[in-house]
């Protein structure tokens, strides 16, 4: 069972073949839009569609249908299942989903030049009827551009469209369906169209003459001025290269092509010269780089001009004759003497009158002059080719009306050799002569060396003195190679009769005059193996022992100077073992023992000693440091010195003290001074000191020293002589 409905509010109608025409039966719709988009007379069984329908949003509904008992609800029959179809309607126009496009062509195309493709879409459905069938019409861009009416393919329609004459096109394409008939829809939209371009034009000058001036003076590749040749083309295409292709300054003016601005610039390739040329006149040609063969009928794609070039006076600085100049002098040159000259002249049409010097930073020593006026450089100071034999100087010519108008130029002046050193030997040469040496043995081979230059080399003549032309012991002899040997004229040397010899040579050169000196040659007698190797040169070695030589004798000099040191160092460092270890310290005189020659001061001398100590030599407590070494670091008391007891002998207490100090683990390994501030007790003579007394001086009764024995005699008198002035 299927119905089909249009795209429309339509009614349809469902019937059982059960339903006699009675009110028992009733229908029931369900499925695809059941009860919204459709509904069914539950008594007649006619279908509604309650909405418009819309082919493009759903095409078909799938429907089940039913006949049941309208008391009961039980079926009569089983469900029947309908399709409902859309069918479709005229109700969409044409749209173009990618629109508005831009499409590019050549300039200069010919007709039906492919330019682009448009696309046109269609919702409705293209199987039923003419509702989705397009074509393709131009509303505006005739006649340049066409269209195919099916394909929507664009073309060219005009041929030669030029690119500087309308660069772009506003082209309107309507797409119509229902095949274009009347009552059809239709969608439009727009293509702009762009001419690409291509070179057809040729470059142009702006005018057919430019004129130019330059300075003289003007610097090598200083732009002089710029031409442009204008092409209506872009791009590639207008680009253009320059050059000179007529004229009387090819080689002293070049162009070249700015990059950016496709200028033609013109620079100086050659100096400039007023009053040699004072104008130019140069074609130029301008040519496009990339030709298009298909215009290359319509050529030629380049044009030219005439450039006219004035050359302008500008003050220049003096010109030399000669870029440098060389000159050549002998070293025995008199001095003011004239070595050289150079000359300078002003280019300029005035012809300043030119002023030569010696820029004094290159003879900084002032060993030449040069003549202000005429350029005649003369010696200031004698030369001296073996001293430096090339000299650079730099001259300078200034204008005498225009000082700033300067021009330098290099100036070497080379000094030629004359004869006027003597050859001499090469170096200090000593010859060995062997004792056991054989007649005409060579002894040395010695050469000889001349600061001079000669152009032929150097050639030298050797000789002896004429006292020394019979000479008993040797003899020279001339070599090819410009040395000379010296020969023994017998044997038979000893170093005992004559150690030393000395030879004198006279060298001479061939020089024009020639120069001569005389060296003297040390020949030395020495003992040698029977090989001719030379052992020793010393006459000492004859009075040392057989078997003994010179190095023997100073090793064992040198052995018996060795052993003296060491005695000496024993015996210092004995007799610094046996000096007392006591340190004498002068700022704390009561823990030391000092000797002194002289006596005490007696009672009244209290300034020397510490007064406290001795008052109360029981109240030391704890332990005395010991001063035989100045210790760095104080030792702790020692626990358990008891203080010592008022009736204490000093003896006891010595012994006391002296085991304690033996039993010491802190003491040092040696003997050592242990110093204490106890007096004593029970002496039979008393205290000496006034420490403890109680009574005033003039209670003191001193008569008892007297008893004391010999040892106190003089104190005795002391004092009594003290009372007795006392009582006067």
């Amino acid at each position: 069972m299927s119905l089909i409905l249009f795209a429309a509010i339509q009614c349809r109608k469902l019937h059982t073949d059960l339903d006699p025409g009675s009110s028992k039966i009733k229908y029931i719709l369900s499925g695809d839009g059941a009860g919204t988009i459709f509904v069914i007379n539950d008594k007649t069984g006619d279908i509604h569609a309650m909405k418009r329908l819309d082919r493009e949003e759903k095409a078909e509904y799938t429907l089940t249908a039913q006949a049941v008992d309208r008391d009961t609800n039980k079926p009569l029959e089983p469900p029947s299942e309908f399709i409902i179809k859309v069918q479709d309607i005229n109700d969409n126009a044409p749209e173009f989903v990618d629109g508005p496009y831009h499409a590019t062509v050549p300039e200069m195309s010919v007709v039906g030049t492919f330019v682009t493709k448009v696309t046109a879409t269609d919702a409705d459905d293209p199987v039923y009827g003419n509702s989705a069938k397009l074509v393709y019409s131009i509303l505006e861009g005739q006649p340049y551009f066409s269209i195919e009416p099916h394909t929507a393919i664009i073309k060219t329609a005009l041929p030669n469209m030029d690119r500087e004459a309308k660069e772009e096109y506003f082209v309107v394409i309507q797409a119509k369906d229902m095949g274009g008939h009347m009552g059809g829809l239709s969608g439009t939209t727009t293509v702009t169209i762009t001419l690409t371009d291509v070179n057809d034009n040729p470059p142009k000058f702006a005018q057919s003459l430019y004129h130019f001036s330059v300075m003289e003076d003007v610097a090598l590749g200083e732009p002089i001025g710029r031409v442009k040749a204008n092409d209506l083309d872009i791009g590639e295409n207008a680009k253009s290269s320059y050059d000179i292709i007529e004229g009387d300054g090819m080689d002293i003016f070049e162009i070249t092509t700015d990059a950016q601005t496709q200028d033609g610039i013109i620079r100086v390739r050659k100096p400039l010269d007023f009053e040699t040329k004072k104008s130019y006149t140069l074609k130029v040609e301008a040519a496009n780089i990339h030709i298009d063969p298909r215009f290359i009928s319509g050529g030629p794609f380049k044009d030219t001009a005439t450039v006219k070039i004035v050359v302008e006076d500008a003050d220049e600085p003096p010109v030399f004759s000669s870029p440098t100049y060389l000159l050549e002098v002998h070293e025995n040159a008199a001095i003011n003497s004239v070595i050289g000259q150079v000359t300078a002249h002003d280019p300029d049409v005035s012809s300043s009158p030119i002023r030569f010097s010696i820029d004094r930073h290159t003879d900084l020593e002032r060993q030449f002059n040069i003549n202000a006026e005429d350029g005649k450089i003369t010696l200031a100071t004698p030369l001296d080719r073996e001293t430096n034999m090339w000299h650079n100087i730099t001259i300078v010519a200034t204008e005498t009306r225009n000082h700033s108008q300067v021009s330098r130029v290099p100036v070497a002046i080379k000094v030629l050799d004359v004869n006027d050193n003597a050859p001499e030997f090469a170096s200090e040469h000593e010859a060995f002569l062997c004792e056991n040496g054989k007649p005409g043995q060579v002894i040395q081979i010695v050469s000889a060396v001349d600061k001079d230059d000669p152009k032929n080399g150097h050639y030298f003549l050797y000789s002896l003195l004429p006292e020394m032309v019979n000479n008993p012991n040797f003899t020279i002899k001339k070599n090819e190679d410009n040395t000379l040997s010296i020969l023994a004229k017998h044997s038979g040397f000893s170093r005992q009769k004559q150690e030393v010899y000395l030879l004198p040579i006279i060298i001479s050169d061939s020089g024009n005059p020639p120069m001569s000196s005389t060296s003297t040659l040390t020949i030395r007698v020495c003992g040698c193996s029977s090989d001719g190797i030379v052992q020793s040169c010393n006459v000492e070695a004859y009075v040392l022992p057989i078997g003994l030589s010179m190095g023997a004798l100073i090793a064992i000099l040198a052995c018996i100077i060795l052993l003296l040191v060491i005695v000496v160092l024993f015996v210092t460092l004995r007799r610094h073992k046996n000096e007392p270890l006591i340190i004498k310290d002068d700022e704390d005189v009561r823990e030391n023992i000092i000797r002194y020659d002289d006596e005490g001061g007696g009672e009244e001398d209290t300034e020397a000693f510490d007064i406290a100590t001795l008052q109360n030599p029981d109240g030391i407590n704890g332990f005395l440091p010991r001063k035989d070494i100045k210790p760095d670091l104080q030792f702790m008391p020692r626990q358990g010195l008891a203080p010592v007891p008022n009736g204490v002998d000093v003896d006891e207490f010595i012994n006391v003290r002296l085991h304690e100090a033996d039993n010491d683990p802190t003491a040092p390994p040696y003997d050592s001074i242990q110093i204490y501030g106890y007096e004593g007790r029970g002496s039979a003579a008393g205290s000496l000191s006034s420490l403890e007394s109680s009574a005033s001086d003039s209670d003191q009764n001193f008569d008892y020293l007297s008893e004391w024995g010999p040892r106190f005699k003089r104190l005795g008198e002391l004092y009594s002589v003290g009372e007795s002035d006392k009582e006067t």
